[in-house]
């Protein structure tokens, strides 16, 4: 049986490297993995072909001199091309030869996704039964309150109490608007085949209006992604939560917000696989997420800004999830990468 036929049919990179750290082999998956051909990914050393990866260089030079394995697991590997992955490595020295090793590098960002989706909705879904008890218990009282400023407002002949009462009920409208913002689409609405790319340009057109001086947008669309279905004003609504805290977090700084949709092949989101995903990214180059907030990032009310109402995020995840998808979130210092995954038929 042919060796190297059977390593490019494996989905787990696998590279063999020497002590300089040159590859002298690469499977297919490898090649794909690091975003780079593989003639090229033979005529380069191992550091020269991402931005970063989780274990030190000279760390692995050492391992592969002294012949001993090495095992380093969910470390960050992002591509010279920006993707960013989370792999699991394994070093492995070849018994027959002292100065090369065994590399693998195995994906496992689809199943800490998987178990971090499984885990977010269970605590959103907790969270909403909450907020809707809540809201419940507000709009009751609220609504009494309205309709008692009205009437006492009819009773009323000077314009100057007539101010108190129209003060009321503007203030019991605001708080009705809000609890029904934090409760955001509870149920599936109709839906038509739309193109993902016409739904963005509406957004980028909204947000350009404003966009400060310092701030550029960008686009990078594969234009032979199909029509899919969805509700064109709800997924509007859900890019543009995205877009504008992406704004919010270059506001002070500056800098670079790209649009970029691609798509993905043999996805799980929740419990379900599907064959195509489009996956919508929104990045920004900004300071990224504080750490504390990435947990809870798509839970109502929860907010890295003192003006923030913390509803954008969570309503944008509802949306997703009532179009059978899911938003991913992967952050950095310099690069906040926002993705809505969504099947396609």
């Amino acid at each position: 049986m042919d060796t190297n036929n059977l390593l490019n049919h494996l989905v787990t990179a696998v590279l063999v490297i020497n002590t300089e750290l040159k590859p002298c082999y690469a499977n297919a998956a490898a090649a794909q993995l690091l975003g780079i051909g593989n003639h090229k990914l033979l005529e380069q050393t191992l550091p020269e072909l991402y931005q970063l990866m989780g274990v030190e260089p000279q760390l692995l030079r050492d391992a592969i001199a002294a012949g001993q394995g090495l095992t380093v697991n969910t470390a960050a590997l992002i591509t010279l091309d920006g993707q960013h992955h989370t792999i699991d490595i394994t070093l492995m020295p070849i018994e027959n030869d002292a100065n090369l090793s065994i590399l693998e590098l195995r994906q496992v960002d689809q199943q800490r996704r998987i178990h971090q989706q499984l885990n977010m909705d269970a605590q959103q879904q907790a969270a909403q039964f909450l907020v809707r008890n809540l809201a419940h218990e507000i709009k009751n009282p609220l609504g009494g309150l309205r309709g008692a400023a009205q009437l006492l407002s009819r009773e009323l002949t000077s314009p100057d109490l007539k101010e108190f009462t129209s003060l009321i009920i503007e203030q019991a409208d605001r708080l009705r608007n809000l609890v029904d913002r934090l409760l955001g689409p509870q149920r599936p609405t109709q839906h038509s085949v739309h193109s993902i790319h016409q739904v963005v340009q509406k957004v980028l057109k909204l947000v350009q209006m404003a966009l400060p001086d310092n701030i550029k947008l960008k686009r990078d669309y594969d234009p032979s992604i199909p029509d899919l279905q969805m509700d064109p004003d709800q997924m509007q609504q859900a890019v543009l939560n995205i877009v504008q805290n992406a704004i919010q977090a270059l506001e002070s700084c500056g800098g670079e917000i790209l649009i970029r949709t691609r798509t993905q092949h043999q996805v799980t989101i929740g419990t379900q696989r599907y064959k195509l995903v489009l996956a919508l990214s929104i990045i920004d180059n900004g300071p990224g997420i504080p750490p504390d907030l990435v947990d809870t990032l798509f839970y109502p009310m929860v907010t890295g800004r003192d003006e923030g109402s913390g509803l954008g995020l969570s309503i944008a995840h509802n949306i997703a999830r009532l179009h059978g998808g899911r938003i991913d979130c992967i952050s950095a210092p310099g690069h906040t990468e926002f993705i809505i995954n969504l099947p396609l038929q």
